[in-house]
């Protein structure tokens, strides 16, 4: 999964398309992650003794593929490829070539 936490990615398709937002979490083995502001889903939390009843809005997961890194300096996506430096696999911009992490 080329996507990590704390990346700003775009969302490309489905009923968010469109939105950027911050990778909260990435879960690999499932292939999906938690965008910021993206797939907010309605919870109703039941009373306790402690909390009352409430509705929480929750971010969803969403599939991994429907998500681009978002570049803050061209302000568009771009595609995630791998590189060889100084003995390390480094992600790269794929169109610039510049070393993303």
């Amino acid at each position: 999964m080329r996507i990590k936490k704390d990346d700003t990615v775009v969302v490309i398709t489905g009923k968010d398309k469109g939105k950027t937002g911050k990778v909260l979490k990435a879960m690999p083995a499932e292939n999906r992650v938690i965008v910021q502001g993206v797939n907010v889903q309605t919870k109703h939390a039941k009373a306790t003794r402690k909390a009352g009843a409430e509705i929480k809005h929750i971010e969803g997961p969403i599939d991994a593929s429907n998500v681009m890194l978002y570049d803050t300096k061209a302000k568009k996506a771009v595609k995630v490829g791998y590189q060889i430096k100084d003995g390390k696999k480094v992600r790269v911009n794929r169109k610039t070539g510049a070393v993303i992490d």
